[in-house]
């Protein structure tokens, strides 16, 4: 009875230990600006907080791109593209890759914020029309509407997964426009998102040669 009993306790705490490197394993996988995410979580004014972590991140200064504001609902974002030596390309004009990367993380991370941890939210592409060559700053101004947001919620629940495109157009103080961009989202349950990954790990793992051939 008394080995027994040991040797419960030592699959236990194998189990246990297995769980405590499991968690570990995923926190060193989290990335540094997802941690930023979650001290943010329960701050006061949590809008302040993104726009200076996005701002002061390496990742985003090297678009050199700039969140101006960031409403507290989180609605709405306002960012400015500087044209420097930064981001000048051979012709003397903006680069285009900056003005996609300024651009690039700003709907998914405004939705996800909007949304909630319930739902999972991935950019999936974007077309891009340039429609003169800029010399000048650039301003952006992402927008979600109460209303879209109940479309997607709703769609979501109707579909599981839900992609859209929504655009977003790049202009001058003057508003005179410079370039516009489709971006395509792609919306789900949290739930459903780990299912599905769950299902496409097992067909990979199915779709293996096994050792014997």
């Amino acid at each position: 009875m008394k080995i027994n009993s040991i040797g419960q306790n030592l699959v236990k705490s194998k189990e246990k230990s297995s769980d405590k490197i499991s968690i570990f394993i995923k926190t060193l996988q989290m990335s540094f600006y997802k941690k930023l995410a979650r001290f943010a979580e329960n701050v006061p004014n949590k809008h302040r907080y993104y726009r200076w972590f996005f701002n002061l991140s390496p990742m985003y200064k090297r678009s050199c791109g700039k969140l101006i504001e960031i409403s507290p609902d989180f609605y709405q974002v306002k960012a400015k593209i500087k044209f420097s030596y930064r981001n000048v390309n051979y012709m003397g004009t903006m680069f285009a890759g900056s003005m996609l990367s300024a651009t690039d993380p700003i709907y998914m991370i405004q939705l996800t914020e909007i949304l909630g941890k319930e739902y999972v939210v991935w950019d999936k592409g974007v077309s891009a029309k340039f429609k003169r060559p800029v010399k000048t700053n650039l301003w952006v101004d992402f927008i979600f509407t109460k209303e879209e947001v109940e479309i997607i919620k709703n769609k979501v629940k109707e579909l599981d997964e839900y992609t859209f495109v929504k655009p977003l157009i790049l202009k001058d103080k003057k508003d005179n426009i410079y370039a516009t961009l489709d971006k395509e989202i792609y919306v789900s349950t949290y739930k459903f998102y780990k299912e599905k990954l769950a299902l496409r790990n097992q067909e990979k793992i199915k779709n293996q040669p096994s050792e014997e051939n």
